[in-house]
């Protein structure tokens, strides 16, 4: 069972999703986020499978919270440096998202 002190350890920050395309060499549908989550962490790149509730265009500009201190994983020809939050629905991938606009790196805790 994890702990509170386990849960302390995940640094999950808020970013904004500057460009969206479509991970072409992904085993499984996917795109390449490029999200801005402040002065402190910087622009980081993450591969979501959220193609099924989501088109390129309609993510700019959307945040969204992101676990940023997981080391970068190989996915494909890509190194995937933040993990973005989502829940798994019958419809797809639904991102997690503050309920009023926040600034980039603001921390969840």
């Amino acid at each position: 069972m994890a702990t509170f002190d386990d849960f302390m350890k995940i640094d999950i920050r808020v970013g904004t999703i500057l460009s969206a395309k479509v991970f072409e060499k992904a085993r499984n549908p996917a795109y390449i986020l490029e999200i801005d989550f402040g002065e402190e962490i910087g622009i980081k790149k993450s591969s979501a499978q959220i193609t099924k509730l989501y088109k390129t265009d309609d993510l700019i500009g959307k945040q969204v919270l992101g676990v940023v201190n997981f080391p970068p994983r190989q996915i494909a020809t890509f190194m995937s440096e933040v993990l973005v939050l989502g829940t798994y629905s019958k419809d797809g991938v639904i991102l997690i998202k503050p309920d009023k606009e926040a600034k980039n790196g603001d921390k969840l805790g």
